[in-house]
């Protein structure tokens, strides 16, 4: 896992300027998790997908909370 995440950090490095935050923030997410998904997937990249995409959504969620509580005032 940790391979995959300094690859993704030399990554994020290469991109854009504008777009480097968010190559950085992928990072971070896919860290997030790391040792929980890491010992229930076989492959080291599966678990860093599997990891930002569970920060993703959780984020999403929160976002959507927020709307509807603004919607309910």
């Amino acid at each position: 896992m940790k391979q995959v995440a300094d690859r993704w950090a030399r990554s994020a490095r290469a991109l854009k300027k504008e777009d480097q935050h968010y190559g950085t923030r992928l990072v971070e997410l896919a860290k997030k998790h790391s040792s929980e998904a890491f010992m229930a997937c076989d492959d080291p990249l599966e678990a860093a997908v599997f990891s930002a995409l569970v920060e993703i959504l959780k984020r999403q969620d929160q976002i959507e909370s927020r709307l509807r509580e603004d919607m309910n005032r």
